[in-house]
């Protein structure tokens, strides 16, 4: 039994059979989620033949040494922008033996700003091929939980039509 609310748990299986199906593996890179997209993953039976690892870069420093976000990039736009989420994504691709990855990075609150309010999530995924979709989410103030939920199921969605869309 997964511990996992419902709608998390199908998504996560989904993903995994979607990248069992082509034979690929998949990465996540977490800032604001800190690591439970990819223990959504790996709490589905199965899933070490389709999970390679997942990157927790929760600072600007780490995002930059694991991930090779560029430091231009962070001090023009900042942690919580497309452009972060794009090259997180990317980066996870780079670092590890996956053929497809998720990023995310946002403000799960308390807290914000009027440009970067409290529930704004930027996610992107990436395919050896390059970045195949961003989305910017805003959740809204809905609790710091909550948008950390929302933010796991939207991942989750964007991986399965990354692995479902891409050419092999």
């Amino acid at each position: 039994m997964s511990i996992l609310p419902q709608n998390i748990a199908t998504l996560a299986a989904e993903v995994i059979t979607a990248a069992k199906t082509k034979d690929w593996y998949v990465a996540t890179a977490e800032s604001c989620t800190g690591g439970l997209i990819g223990g959504a993953l790996t709490d589905v039976a199965g899933s070490s033949s389709a999970v390679d690892r997942g990157f927790i870069t929760y600072t600007n420093k780490a995002k930059m040494q694991v991930l090779g976000v560029k430091s231009d990039t962070l001090r023009a736009v900042g942690a919580v922008a497309e452009a972060t989420a794009r090259e997180m994504a990317l980066g996870a691709i780079a670092q590890s033996a996956s053929h497809v990855a998720v990023a995310v990075t946002g403000i799960a609150g308390p807290g914000g700003t009027t440009d970067k309010p409290g529930g704004r999530v930027h996610l992107a995924t990436a395919t050896r091929n390059g970045v195949s979709e961003h989305r910017q989410m805003d959740y809204g103030d809905i609790g710091r939980d909550e948008v950390r939920l929302a933010t796991i199921a939207t991942a989750l969605e964007m991986l399965i039509q990354a692995i479902e869309t891409a050419e092999t």
